[in-house]
C-alpha cells in the first residue's frame, strides 16, 4: 500500500508543473468570461458598467444565437456519422493488408495531420463558382449542369461544409485501428466457417467489439465540434444568410463588430462552455459501466 502511494506520489510530481499551469490558464479564462458577462463594455475594458443578467437574456433571446447552435449540433452529428460509417469500414478493409493498404491509409491520414485553415482554403477554392476546380471539372466532361454555387446556395452550401467531414476520417480511422488490434482472430475465423457473409461480419460483430473507438470518437467530435471555426469561416463566414453559421463564427462576428459589446460575447462564450460542459456530463454517465451506473443511482 506504502509503495502504491509513493509510485502515485511520483506521479503527480511529474504532473504538477503542466497541471498548475493548466489550471492557472483555464481558471482566469474562465473568471473572466464569467466576470465579463456581467457587464456592458467595449473592447478597451474601459467604463464597464454592470448590467446583472441583461447579456444572458439578450443572447437566449436571440434567434441568431439559437440558429447557432443547431447548426454547431448538426455539424458534429454529421461528423459522427460520417466517422463512424465511412470511417469504420476503411479502417477495417485497410486493415486486411493487401498490397497498397498502407499507401492508401496515408492518404486518408495525411488530411488529418494538416492544418484546417489549408485544408478549408482548398476547398474554398476547389467549390468555388466561376474558377472553381469541382465546376471546370464538370464542365470539362459535358456535364455543365451539374456545376453548381456550392458555397453561395443556401441549399447547398450546409452539406458542402459537411462534406470536408470525409477527408478528415484519418483519426477515427486510428482510433479504430488501434481497437481493431485488441479483437480475437479467432472471432472472426469462427464466423467464416459458419458462412457469416461480410456485411455481417461488419455489423453484428466487428462494430459492437469496436464500441470503445466509438465512444472515443462520438465525444471527441461533439467537443470538437464547438471549437470548429476555420472550416466554416473560410469557406462560407456563416452564410449564406447564416445557414452555415456555428456558435464560433457567431462569437467571433460579434467580437469583431464595430462597438461590440464584450459582454454580450462572454455571455455567449459561457452559455456555449456550459452545454458542451453538460454534454460531456452526460455522455460520461452513460458511457459508465452498468455496475458503476447502479451504484450511483
Amino acid at each position: 500500500m506504502r509503495t502504491k502511494w509513493k509510485e502515485q506520489a511520483a506521479g503527480y510530481l511529474f504532473i504538477a508543473p503542466l497541471l498548475i499551469i493548466f489550471a492557472v490558464f483555464l481558471a482566469y479564462s474562465f473568471l473572466f468570461l464569467i466576470k465579463t458577462s456581467f457587464f456592458y463594455e467595449d473592447i478597451s475594458f474601459r467604463n464597464a458598467e454592470y448590467i446583472g443578467l441583461d447579456n444572458y437574456r439578450q443572447v437566449l433571446g436571440d434567434n441568431r444565437f439559437l440558429f447557432s447552435i443547431v447548426n454547431t449540433l448538426a455539424f458534429s452529428a454529421a461528423a459522427i456519422l460520417i466517422s463512424i460509417t465511412v470511417g469504420f469500414i476503411t479502417a477495417v478493409f485497410l486493415n486486411f493488408k493487401f498490397k497498397g493498404s498502407r499507401f492508401i491509409g496515408a492518404l486518408f491520414f495525411i488530411p488529418s495531420f494538416m492544418p484546417l485553415a489549408l485544408i478549408a482554403m482548398v476547398f474554398s477554392m476547389m467549390l468555388e463558382y466561376r474558377f472553381g476546380t469541382l465546376n471546370q471539372a464538370l464542365s470539362s466532361i459535358g456535364l455543365d449542369f451539374l456545376a453548381q454555387r456550392w458555397l453561395s446556395d443556401p441549399q447547398l452550401a450546409f452539406v458542402s461544409v459537411i462534406s470536408i467531414s470525409i477527408f478528415l476520417i484519418g483519426l477515427p480511422m486510428m482510433y479504430y485501428n488501434a481497437d481493431l488490434t485488441t479483437v480475437n482472430p479467432s472471432l472472426l475465423e469462427a464466423a467464416v466457417i459458419d458462412g457469416a457473409s461480410m456485411p455481417r461480419i461488419l455489423w453484428n460483430i466487428l462494430f459492437p467489439l469496436l464500441k470503445n473507438a466509438h465512444k472515443t470518437i462520438i465525444l471527441s467530435t461533439i467537443l470538437g465540434s464547438f471549437r470548429e471555426f476555420e472550416r466554416v469561416f473560410l469557406l462560407t463566414q456563416g452564410g449564406p444568410a447564416g445557414t452555415t453559421e456555428n456558435t464560433s463564427v457567431y462569437i467571433y462576428s460579434f467580437a469583431r463588430s464595430a462597438g461590440s459589446n464584450i459582454g454580450f460575447v462572454s455571455a455567449a462564450s459561457v452559455v456555449v462552455l456550459l452545454i458542451a460542459f453538460g454534454i460531456s456530463l452526460i455522455q460520461l454517465f452513460v458511457y459508465k459501466p452498468k455496475r458503476e451506473r447502479r451504484k450511483a443511482a
